[in-house]
This record gives C-alpha cells, sequence and structure tokens, in this order.
C-alpha cells in the first residue's frame, strides 16, 4: 500500500481550475438574476457581498452562479435542505479530475463522455452530479436514502434537459447500506464522490449549526469578508447518522471493499482531520493498494479527500 501527504495549494486558495477563486464577479451576478440584488448589501469599504448567516441569501446566490457560469437553471432547494458551496463543491472535482488524470475541460466537455461517476448522498441538491455533468460531461449515477431530495433533483434535471442524459437517479433503498443495493454486478465506475454526514446526532448538528452562524455573524461583522466554502441548513440525513462522519467513514472503507474491481477510485470529504488515520489504518487492513490526501484550501478553512483504491 503507498500512502501520501497532502497535496495542498501553497498560494492558500482554491484549485486552479476554480472559477472562483478570485471571489465573486457580484455586478455580472446581479445583471445576470436581479432577484439576487433582494440579498446584496454593500460593506463600509463600498464592497458587495450577503449575508453568508442567512440560508436564504446562499441559496439565491447558490442559483445566480449556478445559471450564469453553468449554465444550471431553476436550481432550487426545499427549505431547510442542504445549501452547500458551489466553490467548495466544483473545487472537490477539479482534485479528484486532477487525481484521475484529466486536463483541464474545455468549453464542450464531451470528451468527459467516458467517465463514470458515483455520487453517495447527492443530497437535495445534487450539485456533485450537476457540476460533474455540465463541466467535465461525465456520466453521473446519483444516489441518495431521501425519497425527497431525489424528487427535487428530478425536478432541476427537468429545467436542464441537456445534462438528463448524463444523470440518472436512485433511491437507496437501506439507509445503512452504501454501496450495496445500488452498485450493480455488471457496473464499473471510474470514481465515486460524498460529502458524509458530519454529526454523530441531531443535537450535535444543532448546537454545531448555532454556533457556525453566531461565529460568521461577528467575523462578518468584524471584517466584512466572504466565507464562500460554509454549509447552510440540512436535513436529518444530510447531516447526522449515528456515530457521525468517523463510523461513516469505516463503513463505507469497509464496503468499497467488495467492490474493489467495480470502481477505479473511492473518495470522500473529510471535515476532521482526526478521522483520517482511523480511516486509513482500516483501508490498509483491507488491502488498499494506494491512498491519497488531497487537501482543499478555502482561505481560513481547510478540509480534506481520502481517495483510495485497490
Amino acid at each position: 500500500m503507498s500512502s501520501h501527504k497532502p497535496k495542498s495549494n501553497n498560494a492558500k486558495q482554491l484549485h486552479p481550475r476554480n472559477l472562483h477563486r478570485h471571489g465573486y464577479d457580484f455586478p455580472a451576478l446581479l445583471a445576470h438574476m436581479p432577484s439576487l440584488a433582494e440579498f446584496v448589501a454593500a460593506t463600509p469599504q463600498g464592497q458587495p457581498t450577503i449575508d453568508y448567516a442567512d440560508p436564504i441569501a446562499v441559496k439565491a446566490l447558490n442559483a445566480a452562479l449556478l445559471s450564469y457560469h453553468y449554465g444550471i437553471e431553476h436550481w432550487d432547494i426545499p427549505d431547510g435542505a442542504l445549501c452547500p458551496p458551489i466553490p467548495g463543491r466544483i473545487d472537490y472535482l477539479h482534485h479528484v479530475a486532477e487525481l484521475l488524470g484529466l486536463p483541464e475541460p474545455k468549453t464542450a466537455p464531451e470528451s468527459g463522455a467516458a467517465i463514470k461517476m458515483l455520487d453517495i448522498g447527492t443530497g437535495a441538491n445534487g450539485v456533485y452530479a450537476l457540476l460533474a455533468a455540465k463541466v467535465y460531461g461525465w456520466h453521473c449515477i446519483a444516489t441518495d436514502i431521501s425519497a425527497t431530495s431525489i424528487d427535487n433533483v428530478t425536478r432541476v434535471l427537468h429545467h436542464n434537459p441537456k445534462l438528463q442524459p448524463r444523470i440518472a437517479l436512485r433511491l437507496q433503498p437501506d439507509k445503512h447500506k452504501i454501496f450495496e443495493g445500488i452498485i450493480q454486478p455488471d457496473e464499473h465506475f471510474d470514481l465515486s464522490v460524498c460529502n458524509p454526514p458530519f454529526h454523530a446526532s441531531a443535537e450535535d448538528a444543532l448546537k454545531a449549526n448555532r454556533r457556525k452562524v453566531h461565529n460568521l455573524s461577528r467575523e462578518q461583522a468584524a471584517s466584512h469578508s466572504e466565507s464562500p466554502a460554509l454549509n447552510f441548513g440540512g436535513s436529518a440525513n444530510e447531516l447526522w447518522c449515528n456515530g457521525g462522519e468517523k463510523l461513516f467513514l469505516k463503513k463505507m472503507a469497509k464496503e468499497s471493499h467488495a467492490f474493489k474491481d467495480q470502481c477505479r477510485w473511492f473518495t470522500s470529504l473529510v471535515s476532521n482531520n482526526d478521522n483520517l488515520k482511523p480511516t486509513e489504518k482500516v483501508l490498509g487492513k483491507l488491502g488498499a493498494t494506494k491512498i491519497e490526501v488531497l487537501e482543499m484550501n478555502h482561505g481560513q478553512k481547510i478540509t480534506r479527500v481520502l481517495a483510495w483504491r485497490y
């Protein structure tokens, strides 16, 4: 087994391929989607911004970003669903694209049609699959244990017919399973992606969300800086599971072994750095031949993608 130290961007910024590495072009976004103006205010320095502690404002910003930069129209999520940061989500995809040895996407990503991606827990937002299909042209199987989430992504795809041939949605019938019941005997994937539930209980998730909103509001009052790498909202299955992120990663690692010949790279976002070593230890015992830790630096927030293969 080979394992490597985290690969990081020394500039402490988003991936070089990321369209959002220089911040948001609010004038362009407002011209493209005037409804965003309701949530935009000026800092004391005269710079446009939104209240990143307001999930409705973040949702409006996401819809504008997806429409303006990626041509993904009518994106929306139900109240209370996880509202992901677009810069962070596309960053994950750029990093794993490099892991696969793929070049920077062109304006017409038909060359990526041969790549097949499995999105574990796509959520009501479906952003990983939507961006992978749009930016890289990958074919995606997006899964979730929530029928409500699957229905919402279906609605978004209805408004984006060009993406429909590249994205298939599957409901996971057993909430205790990850790959089982999803990967069929004759299927092969180039990679899997996942943003696992972080918290171990609903109470932990609620407390963490309150702290995050409080801290962000305080930081913005002091610095008026943007913080594009945060998540907001989130239904129960999107935010927590028994054992939290640590146990989820252990379960994912163990299940992946049964499908070692059907997926080239398994990957997952890891929010808590303390969960890396225990998961790597499990993977070593399972016979993983290569483990990579891809470090994503989003300003003051560092997250990691754990990738492994057999």
